[in-house]
């Protein structure tokens, strides 16, 4: 290979991508509940390549299949999405000069869309009657099945997705809070693939036994109660019909609930009083750390992550006024300020 090949090579390599992917800040931020002071931390995954955490999955994923031999050059990227994770694979597809078709429950926000179609992805619209997330899934899979030169990801089983944020995420959480001068307590995520609470937790009790990990879900929707779709709720990219195959429940410690429009109101706030442009989900990961908080004092800290940005969600319920209800924990919550640390 000559000097300018391998040059134009690397141009294109999952190694050039790794550069704009993790590294993220963990931001702590200081609350009052009830008149007491609180403070919990944060990874504030909005900095990733496209803006979400699923970057990570994706990337490691990519960087996986390259080195086994399961993905050469041209095949095409097929996978089943709420939105982050097509994303993802919309953009390291392009960026590697792959085709990419993704499969999604046809309620997903038009942000998603458009931000998938910006990249050249082909986006198979799945209706309710023809399955919803479920009917995704199996539909990608049909495609691979029917077609030479494809290349499915399957995060919802494969353990690369936990090995991205086992190698990465936790490590990067574990540096930071030692900048912080703190240990993990415990750490809460929601649930959309799992990947991210099983890979972080894997990370966090490798180095803290005791630390607590909680996977979050809407309590609209209690998914991982009950192992199937129960009600609707307006949290996407978490709790989408099923219990996906990473998740290892028993290993993991109780499940945190939280209200979708509880995650609405907080996300707003988190926004109008702090600055933070997150999603709905990251409003859900924030109210379930703040359940957790008392538990632990200043010493341990308690940790989730904000998954990615308010633009996707600008057509949604998350720009509207949404009614606060009693039993909502957000009115109780002064938010006062934040600390960042790359």
């Amino acid at each position: 290979m000559t000097i300018r090949s391998s040059v134009a090579a690397g141009r294109r390599s999952v190694a050039a991508l790794r550069q704009l992917v993790g590294h993220t800040p963990l931001l702590e931020i200081a609350y009052r509940r009830d008149g007491r002071e609180f403070r919990l931390f944060a990874k504030y995954e909005s900095l990733n390549m496209t803006g979400s955490i699923k970057d990570r999955m994706a990337c490691h994923i990519l960087g996986e299949a390259y080195a086994q031999g399961r993905l050469q050059p041209g095949d095409t990227i097929v996978e089943a999405s709420s939105g982050n994770t097509g994303i993802a694979f919309a953009a390291l597809g392009a960026a590697l000069g792959h085709p990419v078709r993704i499969y999604m429950p046809d309620w997903m926000s038009k942000e998603r869309r458009q931000l998938i179609a910006s990249f050249g992805a082909e986006i198979v619209d799945v209706s309710a009657e023809q399955g919803g997330f479920v009917g995704s899934v199996q539909a990608a899979e049909r495609f691979a099945a029917e077609h030479d030169r494809v290349f499915l990801p399957q995060q919802f089983e494969n353990q690369a997705n936990v090995r991205a944020h086992a190698s990465a995420t936790g490590p990067e959480i574990l540096l930071q809070l030692e900048a912080f001068g703190v240990r993990p307590g415990a750490f809460v995520a929601g649930v959309g693939t799992g990947g991210t609470v099983m890979g972080v937790g894997r990370a966090l009790r490798g180095a803290f036994p005791h630390a607590q990990v909680h996977p979050l879900e809407p309590a609209n929707s209690p998914t991982l109660r009950t192992g199937k779709r129960v009600g609707k709720h307006r949290i996407q990219g978490i709790s989408d019909e099923f219990v996906p195959a990473v998740v290892d429940l028993d290993w993991l410690d109780p499940i945190v609930d939280v209200w979708d429009g509880d995650a609405i109101l907080m996300a707003q706030q988190l926004a109008r009083h702090l600055g933070l442009a997150v999603g709905i989900s990251s409003g859900a990961n924030f109210l379930g750390a703040a359940q957790l908080v008392e538990k632990f004092g200043d010493e341990r800290a308690v940790v989730t992550v904000f998954a990615d940005s308010n633009k996707k969600y600008l057509s949604t319920d998350l720009c509207r006024e949404e009614p606060a209800r009693d039993d909502y924990l957000t009115p109780r919550i002064e938010l006062m300020g934040y600390r960042a640390v790359r």
